[in-house]
């Protein structure tokens, strides 16, 4: 609706535009030939004001849009760059374009948000040969400000600096909004498919710490585009497809020659693997029936899919093992599901001419990519290039995706940029229309800052990592004494939340982009931007309303009737926060960088404690210690911060509990 009023008055500036122009050149008209130039301007006339009638009716529908999404959250930083985006094109209509820029103030005393449009605006103008001062600018953009139902006033500061000062009332009516009608998102204009391809581990090997943080990045992102009202498709692309399946298969035979009718005891997958990757590599027999083995999985030979399925059970059941530990969901759906596809892939490009023979491999070079995509093997097999392939044609076609998101480390980037140029290439989508982005992340380190492994220099198991996690998490709560006050299952739900919460935390507040050193003691400390503090954080948070006795029946009531407050500097600061939420995501939902809605949930934790220790809540009697006056209004302030800060949790993955 926005864009369509946007689209409605730039037409509308244009005609007026066009209107003052003939005006000015109808008064010099005094030849009679001339009158075409006239019914052209009363054309344009009747065409302008259909245009505003238009216009009104779009502005009273979005207003009525408005009034009906009451119960969503409001994005402010939104809201003000739509108002301030009014004003400029009011200001300059001639401008094409004029860079929005408005951010929250970092400075309290300059006001709640700043518009720093002005300064740019002028060197666009300087480049035309304009010569205009920016505060002159701003002054314009500031006269132009439309009736609006955010801004209390406006102040002009430095070289033209628009300070915004929010009102009061309209935040408190916000404020009251979330609490009585929940955390909720901004409306969703349309609701876009979305694909999130990451985990994706290699079937017969133990998940590792690099499945660790696509795992976790993987379903943080799935739970934010869930939240926002996506229609989210969790894929977990593992390898169960490839030649290693023949080395498999025939080490099974071996050593479990009645497979088809007993089921194999394998219980250590991994050390299956070994031993058959030991015999490929030194036994030419083993190799060769490996490979024969390969044909025949490929042939779909009902003992050898067997054999493969027996194999796949066994992983699958150890990945479950770590979902379940870390609350993920998600679909399966292997190489070994686009197996069929690749045919059709490889002459599609053929028929448009974009496969190229190179010794014998049958490539693809797409536009500004030095590395080609082999599709067909000198053998006549495919690739990883091919299974790619046909996995983005899959999701894009049949799938119907507008988003696409894989989920990986940064080593693979390159792969990603070459697969996505070959697939612009053949038409197969436009990435002004679809987003097909690879989200790289970078490597886990120890604590000696190289590349994680165990003593013995073995990759980390990912069982093991959880497992040790879970120890220390119990011995943190006994050091704490937390054994002596909860129950034992309380105690155990606590330590699966800090355990598992603070190695997801650990890893989504560093930038995914680069490495970080994973320290079981930094992350369980409960102090600093870690989730051993936000945990225990929002723990005494929630047991506020307790120590009040208050339950949440009397906490609704009171925000059906009670105004919230916001007198006191600290309690506008805490609104002020509370309210970022949905420009926090809004971010997100753009770079895809988890680390700030971690950065703002720390922020808003410290910003918490900041009003708790300046704003009674609760007044105690000095001698009885007995309740004697509570703050209702600043109650509900509490109540808002535990809401916000469950949902940035639950985006995170991270489970809290009421009692720690």
């Amino acid at each position: 609706m926005g864009d369509t009023v946007a689209e409605y008055t730039s037409r509308l500036q244009q005609q007026e535009r066009e209107i003052h122009s003939l005006t000015a050149e109808i008064e010099c008209l005094k030849d009679p030939h001339n009158v075409g130039l006239s019914s052209h301007l009363d054309g344009l006339r009747e065409e302008n004001a259909k245009l505003k009638y238009r216009l009104n009716v779009l502005k009273r529908s979005l207003q009525e849009e408005r009034s009906q999404c009451s119960k969503t959250m409001m994005n402010i930083n939104q809201r003000l760059q739509e108002i301030f985006g009014e004003a400029m094109r009011s200001a300059y209509p001639d401008l094409e374009d004029p860079p929005l820029a408005v951010t929250p103030n970092q400075q309290a005393k300059f006001g709640d948000y700043q518009c720093n449009s002005a300064m740019a605006m002028a060197q666009i103008m300087k480049s035309k040969g304009l010569k205009v001062n920016p505060r002159e600018i701003a002054e314009k953009i500031q006269q132009k400000i439309p009736d609006n139902e955010l801004i209390e006033k406006t102040e002009i500061a430095g070289p033209g600096f628009i300070n915004v000062h929010l009102k009061k009332s309209f935040v408190s009516k916000l404020l009251t909004n979330l609490l009585l009608n929940g955390v909720q998102p901004p409306p969703l204009p349309n609701r876009k498919r979305v694909i999130v391809d990451f985990s994706s581990p290699n079937i017969a090997k133990e998940m590792h710490v690099g499945h660790l943080r696509s795992t976790i990045i993987g379903d943080s992102m799935c739970r934010l585009f869930e939240f926002l009202g996506y229609d989210v498709l969790r894929l977990n692309h593992v390898g169960d497809w490839g030649t290693q399946f023949g080395m498999l298969i025939a080490h099974l035979q071996d050593k479990f020659p009645n497979y088809l009718t007993v089921s194999p005891p394998i219980v250590d997958l991994q050390a299956f693997y070994k031993e058959s990757k030991k015999r490929f590599d030194v036994d030419e027999d083993f190799k060769k029936r490996a490979y024969q083995c390969v044909v025949k999985l490929q042939s779909k030979d009902p003992a050898f899919i067997k054999g493969w399925h027996l194999i796949c059970d066994v992983s699958r059941n150890e990945f479950q093992k770590v979902y379940n530990c870390l609350d993920i969901q998600i679909i399966e759906r292997g190489e070994s599901f686009y197996q069929d596809m690749m045919t059709a892939v490889v002459q599609e490009f053929e028929a448009k001419g974009l496969v190229e023979m190179d010794e014998g491999r049958k490539i693809v070079f797409a536009p500004g990519q030095q590395i080609p995509l082999t599709v067909v093997k000198s053998d006549g097999g495919y690739t990883y290039d091919t299974s790619d392939l046909a996995a983005l044609r899959q999701r894009l076609f049949e799938e119907k995706a507008d988003i696409i998101i894989y989920v990986t480390d940064s080593g693979q980037s390159t792969h990603f940029q070459v697969v996505f140029a070959a697939a612009q290439l053949i038409g197969w989508y436009d990435p002004k229309v679809t987003r097909v982005e690879h989200a790289g992340f970078g490597v886990v380190l120890g604590e000696d800052k190289k590349k994680f492994k165990t003593r013995s220099g073995d990759t980390v198991r990912l069982m093991d990592l959880l497992d040790e996690g879970l120890k220390r998490a119990m011995d943190k709560l006994k050091e704490k004494e937390r054994d002596k006050v909860l129950s034992m299952e309380e105690l155990t739900k606590a330590q699966r939340s800090v355990a598992f919460g603070c190695i997801k935390y650990a890893d989504l507040s560093h930038n995914r982009i680069n490495d970080y050193m994973f320290s079981f003691d930094k992350m369980l400390d409960d102090r600093g931007n870690t989730a051993a503090y936000l945990l225990y954080a929002f723990t005494r948070i929630r047991s506020i309303a307790r120590l009040a006795n208050i339950d949440e029946v009397a906490l609704r009531k009171a925000a059906e009737t009670t105004e919230v407050l916001l007198d006191h500097d600290k309690e506008w600061k805490l609104a002020k926060c509370l309210l970022r939420f949905p420009e926090i995501l809004q971010k997100i939902l753009v770079d895809l960088l988890l680390h700030t809605l971690c950065d703002y949930l720390y922020e808003l934790a410290t910003t918490f404690t900041e009003f708790y220790d300046s704003c009674y809540c609760i007044e105690k009697d000095r001698q009885t210690g007995e309740v004697v006056k509570v703050n209702m209004w600043r109650m509900l302030l509490c109540d808002a911060t535990a809401s916000i800060m469950a949902k940035c949790f639950d985006i995170l993955g991270i489970n809290p509990v009421s009692r720690m």
